[in-house]
């Protein structure tokens, strides 16, 4: 007998998330705070439990919310974001995850989302459903003592200032910094209260237990908040009574180049501090480039991030803007039925529409998923197989046509 797959009753949720926490290896008892705080934001029909026939229990979780996701040009597209999916060991590779995406897809299709999104735990898992890899992510740990800036000039030089503000005063001004930057970054997600208030401590789990931030306000010479930076350092000490403490970013935002650089500088400056780890970061951010010595900043994370997986391919080429004008014909094969077809691209007039002309470019969905921010190359996925030129100089186009000036990046784990 095989599992039986629905959207969970609220009776259900301590089973559905212990369910969780053991397919993330993750011991943790249930607690009732937990399963309370989740209720806040959970929508029952669009999470999904598999229920094993003979016990009851759940043994495989998936779940999806709406988000807004940043296209090239500043547009924004409605998208279905995955998350918390988990199978128990002891029920894998009898296609639950399978069942439970095809209904989520088909849903998403039907709600009228324009793609959906997810971030993998392993890389392999998500590629067959249609879904590429759209975004990468870096880290970097600079060492302090190294990296040449001088701690007495740390201080903005633009007739800015940065002042330290409690977590209420970065609660009020953090959501407004963030809309009026997530245009400016292709990738990047819409932030709701739930986030912000995980992130100012308002509302706390179990599970990730909450350390008090530190918060950063930088405010231009007219006194207009510009930037924000959340951060914790550690406290290490040798017998000798030296620091070695670290400092972790855990969110910065800047809506100028001005703002940036002052948070950076201002991060990089502080007593005490030997290492800052920048937290995840664009792939092309400018923090090495901005130190004297950029060998200073040790690259220690760079890894694919966001999955994207196109559902509307029309509205999905159309609501993006483009570098370069040119007009392709893609070839789009898509095993689910979902976004297969053959589509034309003008990148000039900003407009997709279904045609029967002959094939530019032939690619699966999930090509033209990692393709559709602008951080892939057509002429790598050509090399790679996973896309075929059917009119000559084409993958070069597209090149043209769909890379960005700044790399595509998603500043927040969902």
């Amino acid at each position: 007998m095989s599992a039986d797959i629905r959207p969970i009753a609220a009776s259900e949720r301590a089973d559905w998330i212990q369910a969780q926490n053991t397919g993330f290896l993750q011991a943790a008892r249930v607690c009732e705070s937990d399963v309370a705080m989740r209720s806040k934001f959970w929508d029952l029909a669009r999470t999904q439990g598999a229920f094993d026939p003979v016990t009851g229990r759940c043994v495989a979780t998936f779940r999806s919310f709406s988000q807004r996701l940043t296209v090239p040009g500043g547009a924004s597209v409605p998208s279905s974001a995955v998350t918390n999916v988990s199978v128990t060991s002891t029920h894998r590779r009898q296609g639950l995850l399978t069942r439970m995406m095809t209904a989520e897809l088909t849903a998403a299709k039907e709600r009228g989302d324009v793609v959906s999104t997810l971030i993998a735990a392993e890389y392999p898992i998500y590629g067959p459903y249609g879904f590429g890899a759209a975004t990468t992510t870096a880290e970097w740990e600079i060492d302090v003592a190294r990296c040449g800036l001088d701690p007495r000039l740390s201080g903005p030089g633009d007739g800015g200032r940065i002042d330290l503000v409690d977590a209420a005063e970065a609660r009020e001004t953090g959501p407004g910094l963030h809309e009026r930057l997530r245009p400016a970054v292709a990738g990047a997600v819409n932030r709701d209260d739930r986030w912000w208030n995980v992130a100012c401590g308002v509302e706390q789990t179990r599970a990730r237990p909450y350390k008090d931030r530190f918060f950063a306000l930088y405010r231009d010479a007219a006194g207009e908040p510009a930037g924000l930076a959340a951060y914790v350092v550690d406290d290490h000490w040798t017998e000798e009574k030296r620091p070695l403490n670290t400092l972790q970013v855990k969110d910065l935002i800047a809506v100028t180049p001005e703002a940036e650089r002052a948070l950076w500088r201002f991060l990089c400056s502080m007593d005490w501090v030997l290492k800052v780890r920048t937290g995840y970061r664009a792939p092309d951010d400018i923090v090495p480039l901005l130190l004297p010595d950029p060998r200073a900043a040790r690259l220690v994370t760079s890894a694919d991030f966001v999955w994207l997986r196109l559902l509307d391919v029309e509205r999905a080429l159309s609501a993006r803007t483009y570098a370069v004008p040119g007009v392709l014909v893609l070839d789009v094969a898509d095993a689910a039925g979902l976004a297969d077809g053959r589509y034309r691209l003008d990148a000039a007039a900003g407009t997709c529409t279904r045609t029967g002309e002959p094939a530019d470019l032939r690619l699966d969905v999930s090509a033209l998923g990692s393709l559709y921010l602008g951080d892939e190359s057509a002429v790598r996925l050509a090399a790679l197989g996973r896309l075929t030129q059917e009119r000559e100089g084409a993958a070069a186009l597209a090149d043209a046509v769909f890379r960005t000036a700044r790399r595509p990046w998603c500043p927040d784990v969902f």
